[in-house]
């Protein structure tokens, strides 16, 4: 981990005691996954049943408020030790990370690009995980296509109006405020139109005001936590409610984030919410990481252990050969999501590097999982043993932030782009 301040033995001995202080928090993290995680996480994976007791730890941990500022009540990690957190909880069961990323990616929007009004009234309940956040951008004819979301907020008097449908929103259910992507239409008195995001708040449930939380949305992995569909059928938000506000209020109202000086974030939500998922492409390549070690790890132990033609498995060239590929490439994995984490630390911008991470990190965690199936053989077909879990968990970060393809079109834009 890299120093932030200080030169010297000062800075030196600071980066010791950083590394002590986040090597803590992943030993408890990890005794935790090994403790209670694993033990029970298939059998409420295989009900779909979402993981209340888990989630009221991680509340305990205080992982919700793992990258919120200090200054709001959360733990303000750096990003390698996120990576790590993020690791050790897709190591167990990485629908738990799933559960915090759309959160955290909500509270970094706030925090950056927020006003201070905004971010007082939502960050400090977000870092207990009391308020639970979520970010909704997809729509049923709106994916990769970012720019053709057809969700509308009109505005009338001192609210906007909203009306669309949103899908794909990882805990749209339980939040309790919701970072929407709308379109505002040309001539609204801001002067500005186009992709707003807005701080929609809601009471946790199915219904509040006009949103409903028309279905959920059963898939083949990443089960356990809610994956819903959401409709907004004339839901009223007051213009407040803006991220980074609507451009018609007191310019001072928009404190010291991003969103200052750039007339308030009408048209702003695209941009913004972009800037924010690299965030998330860093927690979908710590995600591919850590599902991969545990297709390995699942790979190696079982290798050992069963006997074929008098002796283990292991013991064959081909399946020695195999492992040695697969601890390779999950240890490139990692230290391609720890470089990318280390420059977002230093303040870089980690476009490129996100984007790599998160390609061959989520590419190795698929073919890790066929990997280690094929070493279990038939038992890896079977729900007995958790890597067939693993090879249903994987597609989702193949796709999930942004899909491969579209990433290997951040890589070339930003590689080939005019100095």
């Amino acid at each position: 981990m890299e120093a932030h301040g200080g030169t010297g033995a000062s800075a030196a001995a600071a980066d010791d005691i950083a590394d002590d202080v986040a090597d803590e928090i992943i030993e408890t993290l990890r005794r935790w996954v090994d403790e209670v995680v694993v033990p029970e996480s298939s059998a409420l994976e295989l009900a779909d049943e979402y993981p209340t007791a888990m989630a009221s730890q991680m509340e305990d941990f205080g992982l919700f408020g793992a990258t919120i500022p200090e200054s709001h009540g959360g733990l303000d990690l750096d990003h390698v030790t996120y990576a790590r957190v993020i690791e050790e909880l897709s190591r167990g069961w990485m629908s738990l990370a799933g559960i915090v990323n759309s959160h955290l990616i909500c509270a970094k929007l706030i925090d950056r690009f927020g006003t201070d009004d905004q971010r007082n009234r939502s960050l400090p309940g977000m870092a207990t995980g009391k308020l639970r956040g979520c970010f909704s951008l997809s729509e049923p004819d709106s994916g990769s296509d970012a720019g053709a979301l057809r969700c509308r907020a009109v505005r009338d008097g001192d609210e906007f109006v909203i009306n669309g449908t949103k899908m794909w929103v990882t805990n749209g259910e339980r939040a309790g405020v919701v970072a929407l992507l709308a379109r505002v239409p040309e001539g609204d008195p801001s002067g500005s139109s186009g992709i707003t995001c807005f701080l929609v708040d809601k009471t946790p449930g199915k219904h509040s005001g006009g949103i409903t939380v028309s279905r959920k949305i059963d898939k083949i992995g990443y089960r356990g936590l809610e994956t819903v569909e959401m409709s907004y059928v004339d839901h009223r938000v007051p213009a407040d409610r803006v991220l980074g506000g609507d451009g018609l209020t007191d310019a001072a109202s928009r404190g010291g984030g991003d969103g200052a000086g750039h007339g308030g974030g009408i048209g702003n939500g695209l941009r913004w919410a972009l800037a924010a998922l690299e965030l998330g492409r860093i927690n979908v390549a710590a995600r591919g990481v850590g599902v991969a070690q545990a297709a390995y790890d699942a790979a190696v132990a079982y290798a050992k252990e069963r006997e074929a033609f008098g002796k283990p498995i292991a013991k064959h060239q081909a399946i020695a050969f195999k492992i040695a590929e697969m601890a390779t490439k999950l240890h490139a994995a990692r230290l391609m999501t720890y470089d990318a984490a280390r420059k977002a630390d230093a303040g870089e911008r980690v476009d490129l590097a996100a984007g790599m991470a998160k390609l061959f990190a989520s590419e190795t965690a698929a073919e890790l999982s066929l990997d280690a199936m094929r070493i279990h053989g038939g038992n890896g077909f079977s729900t007995e043993y958790p890597v067939e879990r693993y090879y249903r968990d994987a597609p989702l970060m193949i796709i999930g932030e942004g899909t491969s393809e579209i990433q290997k079109l951040v890589i070339s834009r930003a590689l080939l782009a005019d100095d």
